[in-house]
């Protein structure tokens, strides 16, 4: 039998494990209702079909530039300069991926060998530990403390977590699962610690555009010079234009970073089909307006949702300044998330993730999706708000 050992590392992640019971219940005729994945469900504007549909008439469908078709490679080049202010070379600091987990996963390959040592805020968005687990990193998390109602973590964390063997940063911006976005202040002081230290940083930007508030996104690779040359950005189009499924995304960072990945991407893809390059370009150059309307949709669906989960005893959502989640602060339940996720999904068949599914940081917490919206995110909150009414009602009963 062959040697699964490196195999045996990756792990299934907390929305598939959860899928798993959701599906055994729907099975057994359980009607669910799921605010669970960050899945908009918007459709992908009407510009971009279009763009789609005439590279297919125009015969667009052979093998596409391993490094991604040049025209896309300026796109992307062009919308760094217009959001971020930042100025690659197409030929050589720009790599087009299978959307942005084969971005991540190249990175992680380009960047670690096994052994290193890789810090990661606490909590996060799970699916980075199965790669870097295969690559042969080791997790140091930094763990995060909810302060002025929003997770965040300083220097003195980062420093308390570091370690001589630490060769890398993966940060998450706006911030998955817990809604922050990173300020200029704050990205600055990560990117001094990791110019200290000798570090590089991977910066997952997929919700830069779902900002809320007026905030600004900012990429750490933004702040300076010395900054881009030490930032692998990773980016999507998946959030930003609703086109999960299309799986484009792009990378942008040091030449010899990028030619790296390249090598690895060259092993097992030849990139996104050429027909939706030729999309992915359209939509990155077009009109931005039909982003700016996204974003004021999901922040209604934010608003929503707090203005239905506050003044449950025992329950505080935090405002997401960011991203498709309310993150709920339950610890006063005294219960364990997952707990609590479990009898939600049971009693009144509402599937949220429990925020200790992705890192011991998270553990009181769960996290509430408003991808969808209408009925499904208005039958959700309704079910929600009474699981967690009756679990509030009985702890104060029975607080032991």
């Amino acid at each position: 039998m062959a040697d699964t050992t490196w195999v045996a590392r990756a792990r299934p992640t907390a929305i598939n494990l959860v899928l798993q019971e959701v599906r055994q219940l729907q099975a057994e005729g359980k009607k669910l209702c799921s605010l669970m994945r960050g899945q908009p469900d918007t459709p992908t504007p009407a510009h971009i079909v279009a763009a789609v549909q005439q590279a297919l008439r125009d015969g667009r469908t052979g093998y596409p530039d391993n490094q991604g078709e040049p025209h896309l490679r300026r796109a992307v080049v062009q919308k760094l300069a217009r959001d971020q202010r930042i100025q690659y070379d197409p030929d050589s600091e720009i790599l087009i991926t299978d959307g942005a987990t084969c971005g991540i996963a190249l990175a992680l390959a380009a960047l670690i060998q096994p052994g290193d040592d890789v810090l990661l805020p606490d909590p996060i968005y799970d699916a980075y530990l199965s790669p870097l687990a295969l690559w042969g990193g080791q997790v140091i998390r930094v763990p995060a403390a909810i302060r002025a109602g929003r997770f965040g973590f300083d220097r003195a964390a980062l420093e308390s977590c570091y370690t001589p063997g630490a060769r890398l940063l993966l940060l998450n911006t706006p911030w998955n699962p817990v809604g922050t976005v990173l300020t200029r202040a704050e990205l600055q002081t990560v990117m001094d610690f990791a110019c200290q230290h000798d570090l590089f940083v991977i910066s997952d930007e997929i919700y830069e555009a779902l900002v809320y508030d007026g905030r600004e996104h900012v990429s750490p690779a933004s702040l300076s010079s010395q900054a881009r040359e030490r930032t692998l950005l990773v980016n999507s189009l998946s959030k930003t234009y609703a086109m999960t499924g299309w799986r484009v995304g792009y990378c942008a960072g040091p030449a010899p970073i990028i030619q790296g990945m390249l090598r690895v991407l060259q092993q097992f893809s030849r990139g996104p089909a050429t027909f939706v390059q030729d999309a992915a370009a359209c939509a990155l150059t077009s009109s931005q307006q039909c982003v700016r309307e996204l974003a004021m949709e999901y922040q209604c669906r934010r608003d929503l949702v707090l203005g239905r989960l506050c003044h449950i005893p025992g329950v505080r959502p935090l405002v997401p300044e960011g991203g498709l989640f309310v993150m709920l602060d339950i610890r006063q339940l005294g219960l364990s998330a997952d707990h609590v996720r479990r009898y939600l999904l049971q009693e009144t068949g509402v599937v949220v993730i429990h925020g200790s599914a992705y890192g011991p940081a998270g553990e009181g917490t769960l996290r509430v999706s408003f991808a969808a919206g209408g009925e499904v995110l208005e039958q959700g909150l309704d079910r929600l708000r009474e699981g967690l009414q009756q679990l509030a009602e009985r702890t104060r009963k029975d607080p032991e």
